[in-house]
């Protein structure tokens, strides 16, 4: 993986894990009001800045990640996409305060372990 290939990469899962973050905090938000029914979740989704920016989030590192894919094969691509997952704990730690149990670090390590092997050139 060349450096601009990484740095597309680097992109696309940060700005999937922003859109993780704020969907997660707007969900909170939703959660408090707890609509009733599918239009007002629909509502409540759309007046709820956090759950859009999250999603204009989501679909930028989509797109990040298409520009990826037309230089890099998918077999590097999509395992190395697993770092979200360990995104997702920072975030879940970081933002939200969750606790990180002993087990979920070492999956994490073996997470990373995984994508530096995977993305290296033999």
């Amino acid at each position: 993986m060349t450096l601009q290939e990484f740095v597309l990469f680097l992109i696309s899962i940060l700005t999937n894990s922003l859109g993780q973050f704020l969907l997660k905090a707007g969900a909170l938000k939703l959660g408090a009001s707890a609509p009733q029914g599918v239009l007002a979740f629909l509502w409540g989704v759309l007046s709820t800045p956090e759950l859009l920016l999250g999603l204009v989030g989501y679909a930028a590192g989509a797109m990040v990640y298409i520009l990826l894919l037309t230089r890099v094969n998918l077999s590097v691509a999509g395992p190395a996409t697993a770092l979200a997952y360990v995104m997702a704990v920072l975030i879940g730690h970081f933002g939200f305060g969750e606790t990180i149990p002993p087990l979920r670090l070492i999956g994490l390590g073996l997470i990373m372990t995984g994508v530096i092997l995977v993305i290296s050139r033999p």
